[in-house]
């Protein structure tokens, strides 16, 4: 039985963890083209690397809380690690698409498994009076993570070799690892609720069939009948949970959520916003070291911008909300991010870098208040004893609609290439951020259904009253 550690000590755990995994989300778009030069690949076809490990984080994402109840929280935490720990050094050691794609699948089941169980983690072992202070220490590797995975990918892809960004986990998994086993406690939860396996199982070959499927569209790394076949798999798997979720007490993913009107708005809006935000982090830097023939580290550099911008974003999403209302902010601020993705479109090899690091950053400060917003809406009309199920859907449907978002960026692209004839250049991304830039700004519909005082709990915010209550927002991870 380890010695537990203090509350102070726990969050800090968790965040090493977190770090490890938010910098490895990051960290490999902008590596994408030298690892496609190195496998001898389409760099097209490398966004299978990013999809599959989205899709593995969720399709198991709502495995997470019930392994933590039936094995105890400590146990597949430390799985979790290890599981992603050795995916990375699989990842490290590929020499083809098809064994980077299964190790990235690898490192997604292990992801899954570490943001939910870390909160678990500390809910469990921190007093209440500690939690706020304790949950700042252990968001603070989401913010920092995604910020340095850029610098830290270009770094090592121009300065040593792709293959680091995975090996550099090695020594941060094995910290993470001796660190829990040594000093977390394993609660476990006596009074378990059943598992849904069947829907588990349904909803899996769902979104799996649906992502592969969708994924190869137009491309030519799957026969046509192979891509028809898989989309059917995919739709009949779906409404035979659909159909099982009505029959079940407590289904995986539950839809009936969905009948709530902010729930609704928040998850379909949110989700074909994060489709076109989704597109940027294989779009941009592909676009500037393939179309504009930039070092990988100079296109980090670059698209830190966007970082930077998230983070400056965090301290006035409340006061912006609060002051304006969410549906006024998520109706406008989604035309707004639209636009701007829209225009990344724009760039070509001679433009300024001043302005394209003016325009990143301007995408991540509005695409920060949008996911803050978002992120809070989502749980404004959702009862206390339904909260962990609502969070289960969303947090699923976050990923699919980003692995969505790089799936629509790489096939707008193949398709422009097959209709021009031309080769990758800077026109070529043209018609790619045209989609993905009108796909933000229809998700802007579902906001403006929204009465005017939606989600006036959460945000502080009243009609004629500017004087409201102090708003309590959850921070966006994504």
């Amino acid at each position: 039985m380890p010695r537990a550690a203090s509350p102070r000590v726990i969050p800090l755990i968790v965040a090493c963890a977190l770090f490890m995994e938010n910098l490895d989300a990051t960290v490999i778009a902008t590596a994408l083209p030298d690892i496609a030069r190195s496998l001898g690949e389409d760099p097209l076809h490398l966004s299978l690397a990013m999809t599959s490990y989205m899709l593995a984080l969720a399709v198991f994402l709502p495995l997470s809380g019930w392994a933590a109840d039936r094995f105890g929280a400590r146990t597949v935490f430390a799985s979790a690690i290890a599981v992603f720990t050795a995916g990375s050094v699989l990842c490290g050691l590929s020499n083809g698409l098809a064994e980077l794609v299964a190790a990235r699948i690898l490192q997604g089941i292990g992801g899954a498994m570490m943001a939910p169980v870390g909160r678990l983690i500390l809910l469990r072992s921190v007093p209440k009076g500690q939690l706020v202070a304790a949950m700042a220490r252990m968001t603070l590797p989401a913010l920092i993570g995604p910020a340095l995975g850029p610098l830290v990918g270009g770094a090592i892809s121009t300065y040593a070799s792709w293959r680091w960004i995975f090996f550099i986990n090695i020594p941060i998994g094995l910290l993470g690892l001796g660190l829990v086993l040594s000093l977390i406690p394993n609660h476990r939860e006596e009074n378990r609720d059943p598992f849904d396996g069947v829907g588990f199982a349904l909803s899996g070959v769902a979104l799996a069939a649906f992502m592969f499927g969708f994924e190869n569209v137009g491309r030519d790394l799957l026969p046509p009948l192979a891509v028809v076949a898989l989309l059917a798999v995919a739709l009949a798997a779906a409404l035979l949970y659909l159909r099982h979720a009505r029959r079940v007490e407590r289904p995986v993913l539950d839809p009936s959520l969905l009948r709530l009107p902010t729930y609704a708005a928040a998850i379909f809006g949110g989700t074909l916003f994060r489709v076109g935000i989704g597109a940027v982090p294989f779009l941009v830097p592909v676009m500037l070291q393939i179309g504009f023939g930039l070092s990988a580290f100079a296109s980090g550099a670059l698209t830190f911008a966007g970082a930077a911008g998230a983070l400056t974003m965090k301290a006035l999403a409340g006061p912006i909300l609060r002051r304006a209302g969410f549906r006024r902010v998520l109706m406008v601020n989604a035309l707004v991010s639209g636009v701007i993705l829209a225009g990344y479109g724009a760039f070509r090899p001679d433009t300024p870098h001043t302005l394209i690091l003016a325009a990143l950053l301007a995408g991540g400060f509005f695409r920060s208040l949008q996911f803050t917003g978002i992120n809070s809406l989502t749980y404004a009309e959702v009862p206390s004893d339904k909260t962990s199920r609502a969070n289960t859907l969303a947090l699923v449907m976050q990923q699919v609609s980003l692995s969505l978002g790089v799936a629509v960026g790489a096939s707008a692209l193949h398709l422009t290439l097959l209709w021009s004839g031309g080769p990758l250049n800077a026109a070529a991304f043209v018609p790619a951020f045209a989609i993905v830039g009108t796909l933000a700004c229809v998700s802007s519909l579902f906001f403006w259904r929204l009465p005017a005082d939606a989600g006036a709990e959460i945000s502080g915010h009243r009609i004629g009253n500017d004087n409201a209550a102090k708003p309590r927002l959850t921070d966006a991870a994504d």
